[in-house]
């Protein structure tokens, strides 16, 4: 199956991006500082394997009148399915879920999945748990002229990209957590 590379598939929804709330963890926090300082960018990164979607949740119905993203990578999803029905529960239109889907557990060593080499179709999974929006791409150039208009559709959103592992898998601290909090709390309370 064709895949793109992370960094650009990410860089895609950042050049989109104006006053979202962006929730990182894992893979995703490693690769999004790197292109990406926004105060209203969490990245949460202890202990965080499956966890951005509830976060982004939580942050979304509590700003109901800010958009808020979640980059979650396909280990992680598989850590966390049940939280793709307490989504579309919640009724919380100002939410896309973006799972990174490259088959590794990527920070932990590049190990692969339980799901490598198996038909896992999270895309086909998030439709089926009553995503009204859905989509899945595998080539850059479709993301690229896609994107946009998946951002838009009708909430909860969730998006399947299919990337390429990363050489270095290290992830390190974007810095310490207080002060970045103690940031985004600020932002948060100065873009409503």
């Amino acid at each position: 199956m064709a895949s793109m590379p992370l960094v650009e598939a990410l860089q895609v929804v950042h050049g989109l991006r104006t006053t979202e709330v962006v929730v990182t963890t894992m893979g995703s926090a490693r690769e999004w500082p790197k292109f990406s300082s926004h105060p209203l960018d969490f990245h949460y990164i202890p202990s965080a394997m499956g966890h951005a979607p509830m976060l982004a949740l939580g942050m979304a119905l509590a700003q109901p009148a800010k958009e808020v993203i979640a980059f979650n990578g396909d280990g992680c999803m598989l850590m966390s399915l049940g939280c793709l029905v307490t989504v579309v529960a919640s009724g919380a239109k100002n939410y896309t879920l973006i799972v990174l889907d490259n088959s590794r557990y990527e920070v932990t060593g590049g190990q692969q999945t339980a799901a490598a080499g198996l038909p896992v179709d999270f895309s086909s999974v998030a439709g089926n748990c009553g995503f009204p929006s859905v989509f899945r791409f595998s080539d850059l150039p479709t993301w690229q002229t896609s994107a946009a208009t998946a951002l838009q559709a009708p909430g909860p959103r969730f998006i399947e990209l299919i990337t390429s592992p990363v050489a270095d898998p290290l992830l390190t601290s974007p810095g310490p957590f207080p002060a970045r909090l103690t940031a985004f709390s600020e932002a948060l309370q100065a873009a409503t």
